[in-house]
């Protein structure tokens, strides 16, 4: 249910590990960016890479096994780290409502340790979404194959799982963007559907969508995608919820598929509420009648004349179950439906009239008289369409 705030309430816990050299990158980015309201946590094999983390808690994994030195592109060694601290990994986790894990797929430790940090969250009844990368082309197929391999891993552990296809991204910026700025690209979608989700949670709005409603549409619904859009102008609320649907990591992805929406708007605070149903009839154009679609709203003094939606789509790829139709078989013995003569042969003259009126009703002749007595000697009012039968009634 929606209702208007005038504060902040009080709010679930989030908290976003960063597992591996990639999810760490995009751990510092989103503190950067200054993501409001959550707790961040930077996991790693390789202590070189936990000591320029800022005020995020550092999580060394597997030191026993790896010595602090990585793992090395191997996921399985990353996965031997992460239960050889199973425990701290818990002890971390402790008291989140709500955890991110983000992670670059394809490497060694993201890869491995990534499922066993979801699976210990979801051991602790934590709402738990991995929003994570796959490699750019350029990065190889081996390690395209082996983050496909820890993605169908990583599915079947967490709540909700958002792949960021970096493919989809060079086609976006183009071959001359140069692999800092295509990396940064990466984790601003990273960013986005971290603070997208955390902002509707944390932050007060004129729609205020409290935790129960995140997990209702997030909770254990398997595949996900974001997209995000922003525009300015008169129609800034209809081109930015269009822009965020026809998002490129929404390409081939079909919004009628999904079980889920979840759409963030945030704008300062002359969003009105025309424009709060601009986007929700948008979005709404391209949902399925069955999805449970939940929008709320960010204000945000600094975004001045700029509107920015976020649709995040999950339970995707599951199509819904649909209701199998009723068989209807009428038992009533050949013998009782009026078209046999007392020869034993068949009365085909009988075929003329409905079954409604062959048929002798077990209550005997009266009722059969009455219904014949209702009926047209001609039949012809049956070539009159039902409709319009009945409007002339």
């Amino acid at each position: 249910m929606f209702q208007i705030v005038d504060s902040v309430p009080d709010s679930a816990e989030i908290k976003v590990i960063g597992v591996g050299g990639g999810g760490g990158n995009a751990l510092r980015h989103m503190m950067e960016s200054c993501v409001e309201g959550v707790e961040f946590i930077c996991a790693n094999t390789d202590a070189q890479a936990l000591k320029d983390v800022g005020d995020a808690t550092v999580l060394q994994l597997g030191n026993g096994l790896t010595k602090g030195l990585g793992a090395g592109a191997n996921p399985e060694v990353g996965r031997e780290a992460a239960i050889e601290d199973r425990d701290r990994i818990a002890e971390v986790l402790h008291g989140a409502d709500m955890v991110f894990i983000t992670a670059g797929m394809g490497g060694g430790t993201g890869t491995g340790a990534a499922p066993i940090v979801a699976d210990v969250a979801k051991e602790l009844g934590i709402l738990t979404v991995a929003v994570v990368t796959r490699p750019f082309i350029f990065e190889g197929r081996k390690r395209m194959s082996v983050a496909d391999e820890g993605l169908k891993e990583l599915k079947d552990k967490v709540d909700s799982l958002i792949t960021v296809p970096n493919e989809k991204l060079l086609q976006v910026l183009g071959k001359t963007t140069s692999l800092l700025d295509a990396f940064k690209a990466a984790n601003d979608v990273l960013l986005g559907a971290v603070q997208g989700i955390a902002d509707l949670i944390i932050r007060p709005g004129m729609i205020n969508v409290d935790f129960a409603d995140v997990r209702t549409v997030m909770s254990e619904m398997g595949q996900a995608m974001m997209g995000t859009g922003e525009a300015v102008g008169e129609e800034r609320a209809r081109e930015a919820a269009e822009m965020a649907i026809h998002s490129p990591l929404l390409e081939d992805i079909n919004l009628q598929g999904a079980r889920g929406i979840l759409v963030n708007i945030t704008a300062g605070p002359d969003l009105s509420l025309g424009e709060f149903s601009d986007v929700g009839d948008t979005i709404e154009a391209f949902a399925s009648d069955n999805a449970t679609i939940v929008v709320g709203t960010v204000i945000d003094p600094e975004m001045g004349d700029k509107l920015r939606v976020t649709v995040v789509a999950t339970g995707l790829g599951q199509p819904a179950e649909r209701k199998q139709p009723t068989k209807v078989v009428d038992n009533t013995p050949i013998t009782e439906l009026n078209i046999m003569k007392s020869s034993g042969e068949m009365d085909y003259e009988a075929l003329e009239k409905p079954t409604i009126i062959r048929r002798e009703p077990r209550g005997g002749q009266a009722v059969a008289r009455k219904l014949d007595a209702r009926m047209d000697p001609d039949m012809d009012y049956l070539d009159i369409p039902a409709f319009l039968r009945r409007q002339a009634d």
